[in-house]
C-alpha cells in the first residue's frame, strides 16, 4: 500500500473512533505547498475539515498553539474539534470552500468590502496578537537571510542557470542587507507569514476566515499587510494597493504610528515587499525542482514584476531591479 493510501486508511481509522462522530463521506478539500493534506469529511455531525500532517515531516502543534490563539483573540479561524498529534491528524471545523482570491477574481467589485474586512482582521492580529507575540519564533536575521538565498540557490540557479559574477556577487549581498536590515528596524508585532487570498476564505460571518497560520512569528509590523496587498497569486489594482495600505496605516497603534511616520511605512512597506517577493519566487521555484509540485513556476513571473515596479522610486535597488528585468524575466518568459 502506497504512503498516501496508507496515510488515508489511518484517518478514516481515527475518525471512525471519535465519539459520536460517524462519516458519510471523505473528499480532497484542498492541497498544501508542503506535506500537509486536507479533507472534507462530511457526516451526521456536519462538515469539518481533517488535516493530514505526516508526522516524520512536520508537528502538528505549532498549528495546534497558533490556533488557540486566534481564538482567544476572537479571529475566525478553524477550531480544533479533534486531535491525534501523535498520528499527525487533526479533525477542524469548516470555514467553506471560496477562496478570497477566486471571489475577487469572479466578481471585482467585492474587492472593496473583503479587503476592508481582511484589513480589519489584521488589525485585531496585530493589537491582541501582542499578548502572544513573544512566544512565537523570532523572524530574525538568520531567518531573513536564509530566505533570500532561496531565491538565489533555487530560482537564479537550479530554475534559470543564472551565474553570479564577483561584482553581481557583491552587489547582491548589498541588497540583501538593505533588505534584511529594513525588516529589523520594523515594530515587532505578530506575523501570520502567509497572509494572502488563498489563505483567506470569504465566510458569512465574522469575515474573512484564516487559514495556514502555524508558521507564525514575531515579525516586522508591514509583512502581512504587503503579504495581502502584493499577493504573489493576482494582483490588485495600483491604487488599491496605496489607498489600502495607508487605511491600514491610519488603524495602527497611535504609540506605532509616533515611531513610524507614513513616509518611513510606505518605505518599510515595499521594501518588505521585495524580501518577500524574492523568497516566495525561490519557494515556487524549489517546490518545481525538489517537491515535484510545477504549479506554482507561473507564479513567479507576476511575483518578480513587483519588485520591478519598484524601479522609480528606490535607486538602491538599481542594480536588484535590472537583474530581474533583464536576466531573471527575460528567462522566465522564454520558458513558457
Amino acid at each position: 500500500m502506497g504512503t498516501i493510501d496508507r496515510r488515508m486508511a489511518e484517518l478514516k481509522v481515527w475518525l471512525s473512533g471519535i465519539d459520536s462522530f460517524a462519516v458519510a463521506s471523505i473528499r480532497p478539500a484542498s492541497v498544501d505547498a508542503s506535506f500537509r493534506r486536507y479533507f472534507r469529511v462530511e457526516g451526521a455531525e456536519g462538515s469539518f475539515i481533517a488535516m493530514d500532517a505526516p508526522p516524520e515531516h512536520m508537528s502538528s502543534l505549532p498549528f495546534m498553539r497558533v490556533a488557540g490563539y486566534f481564538e482567544e483573540m476572537g479571529l475566525n479561524a478553524p477550531r480544533i474539534v479533534g486531535a491525534n498529534v501523535e498520528g499527525g491528524f487533526l479533525l477542524l471545523t469548516d470555514l467553506g470552500s471560496t477562496q478570497y482570491l477566486d471571489a475577487v477574481k469572479n466578481d471585482p467589485d467585492s474587492a472593496p468590502k473583503l479587503y476592508a474586512d481582511a484589513l480589519s482582521a489584521l488589525n485585531v492580529l496585530q493589537k491582541r496578537g501582542a499578548a502572544y507575540q513573544s512566544a512565537l519564533p523570532p523572524y530574525d536575521e538568520t531567518l531573513l537571510h536564509f530566505e533570500l538565498s532561496i531565491f538565489r540557490d533555487w530560482l537564479c540557479d537550479a530554475h534559470l542557470g543564472i551565474t553570479f559574477s564577483e561584482r553581481d556577487e557583491e552587489s547582491w549581498d548589498r541588497v540583501s542587507d538593505l533588505l534584511v536590515q529594513n525588516a529589523l528596524d520594523q515594530p515587532r508585532v505578530f506575523v501570520h507569514r502567509d497572509f494572502h487570498s488563498r489563505n483567506l476564505m470569504v465566510t458569512e460571518r465574522e469575515n474573512p476566515g484564516i487559514l495556514d497560520f502555524q508558521d507564525a512569528v514575531e515579525g516586522p509590523l508591514t509583512y502581512d499587510i504587503v503579504s495581502l496587498l502584493k499577493d504573489c497569486y493576482f494582483r490588485l489594482p495600483p491604487q488599491h494597493v496605496r489607498e489600502w495600505a495607508l487605511r491600514f496605516y491610519a488603524g495602527l497603534n497611535t504609540s506605532i504610528r509616533q515611531q513610524v511616520d507614513e513616509q518611513i511605512f510606505t518605505r518599510y512597506f515595499d521594501l518588505m515587499g521585495v524580501q518577500r517577493h524574492l523568497k516566495a519566487s525561490g519557494i515556487f521555484a524549489r517546490l518545481n525542482h525538489r517537491d515535484g509540485k510545477p504549479g506554482y513556476v507561473g507564479d513567479i513571473p507576476r511575483t518578480l514584476k513587483y519588485i520591478v515596479d519598484l524601479a522609480p522610486q528606490y535607486d538602491e535597488l538599481f542594480w536588484l531591479i535590472t537583474f530581474v528585468q533583464s536576466r531573471c524575466l527575460p528567462k522566465l518568459e522564454a520558458s513558457e
